[in-house]
């Protein structure tokens, strides 16, 4: 696997990285907004309660206020109406009470499933990725120097597999000490290749 791939130029390894790290949030956010549509359905019981605790609330006030133009008991008879009706607004209060405690844990729970995932992304691929554009960056702005090269040439040999190495020739290390051009040349080529770089020399 890991022969295979090498074969795949850095630039496109990167890119298809980048585009699975792309679909990576996207799927965990995604499931993340499952989760919380599914805890919200858990308020459906606490917005019945809230509805129908108002409507009897206003149904017994209204009938408390017709009981109320009774001569002479009315204000008696109005109370009861009116304890009742105090009790079903305090069933509406449980029921939106039930509500925002659930709309509070549903996106709990969701941020929860998105937060690892992400975290992965944030502490995990990006300082690579950064790191890989902070090392391209530099290579880029010395590969057509002669000291650039020179300095890119003696990080392949601090840093290139030594099979790579080889492929250059057996005397490749000492070729480089004697100021070989072609293989400060090919060693700078292999390490711009490693950070998906290509050098503007014709």
């Amino acid at each position: 696997m890991k022969l295979y791939a090498d074969r795949i130029p850095t630039a496109v390894r990167q890119l298809i990285t980048d585009i699975l790290v792309i679909l990576w949030v996207y799927a965990w956010v995604r499931a993340g907004l499952w989760v919380n549509d599914m805890v919200e359905k858990l308020a459906v019981p606490g917005a019945r309660l809230e509805s129908a605790g108002g409507g009897i609330a206003d149904n017994l006030t209204d009938a408390g206020g017709k009981v109320g133009g009774v001569p002479l008991v009315g204000d008696q008879l109005v109370k009861p109406f009116e304890g009742a009706a105090s009790a079903a607004r305090s069933l509406a209060e449980a029921g939106r009470q039930t509500q925002a405690a659930v709309d509070t844990m549903a996106w709990v729970v969701a941020l929860i499933a998105v937060a690892l995932p992400l975290a992965l992304v944030l502490f995990g691929w990006l300082p690579l990725r950064l790191r890989w554009m902070r090392r391209a960056a530099v290579a880029s702005a010395v590969r057509d120097q002669p000291a650039g090269r020179d300095l890119l040439a003696l990080r392949a040999l601090a840093g290139q597999p030594l099979n790579r190495l080889a492929k250059l020739g057996p005397d490749i290390a000492q070729s480089w000490r004697n100021g070989d051009a072609a293989a400060v040349d090919a060693l700078a080529e292999l390490e711009l290749r490693r950070l998906g770089l290509r050098s503007r020399r014709p």
